[in-house]
């Protein structure tokens, strides 16, 4: 039997996290908080700094007008994301390898997914009652699971919508599949949160965000390692 591999992130050290989980291979996190400060900030200045090269490498006036849009739009959709208490979000792709049904074959085309963490404050209530409040009567939400998890009770469900008009963004249907997992403290709760175009590739996502929720944890998984880490005078990496 393989003995999971794990790469910890500086976040796995920040004194003031509430939650600790895996982050699948091929998904990359977006510098959420870096891409929103304020415009004069040092944190903005040193976004500025950062981007300077890029844009100096671009060889017209229209390409590079072209290149801030797009950040500006990108950075116009993290803020709406924050504003309903998103704190993590990471962009998915990976390489469509499994066979359609019938065909024997794949498209070897990628495949593009958005993994977002968000915080929720709820009426005080225990885990198992919060779990069940989150999907219930939710409208056009479907295969929808309560599951015990190591972390505690879940719930799971998913939905298949297609973005407003107004919305500029492709009309293309968009799948969404949501775990909802109550902070042991009653009064929070946290919903990861995976979407995507590749519909037809459901069950799939499904499964990798079990796989995300099952490895949550409200409790330090860390807290023997440091301890030991520090008995022995080692070292280990800089809280971020």
């Amino acid at each position: 039997m393989t003995t999971p591999r794990f790469i910890l992130d500086k976040s796995a050290y920040n004194p003031d996290a509430d939650m600790w989980f895996a982050q699948p291979a091929g998904f990359t996190t977006i510098p959420f908080r870096t891409l929103l400060n304020p415009p004069y900030s040092t944190g903005a200045q040193a976004l500025r700094e950062a981007l300077a090269p890029i844009l100096d490498s671009l060889n017209s006036e229209l390409a590079r007008q072209q290149f801030l849009a797009h950040l500006a739009q990108g950075q116009h959709l993290l803020a709406a994301l924050a504003e309903v208490g998103t704190t993590r979000c990471a962009i998915g792709l990976h390489r469509d390898d499994i066979p359609t049904p019938g065909k024997g074959e794949t498209s070897g085309g990628l495949l593009f997914s958005l993994f977002t963490v968000s915080w929720r404050d709820i009426a005080p209530a225990a885990p198992a009652v919060t779990a069940a409040r989150a999907v219930a009567g939710t409208e056009g939400h479907t295969n929808i699971e309560y599951l015990e998890l190591p972390c505690g009770p879940a719930s799971f469900s998913e939905t298949v919508r297609t973005p407003n008009d107004d919305s500029g963004l492709p009309q293309d249907p968009v799948l969404q599949v949501f775990a909802h997992l109550p902070h042991p403290d009653g009064k929070r709760l946290v919903v990861l949160t995976l979407g995507t175009t590749a519909v037809r590739r459901r069950a799939e996502y499904r499964s990798l965000l079990h796989q995300i929720a099952e490895n949550v944890s409200f409790e330090d998984p860390l807290l023997e390692m440091k301890a030991l880490a520090e008995a022995d005078g080692g070292s280990r990496p800089s809280r971020g």
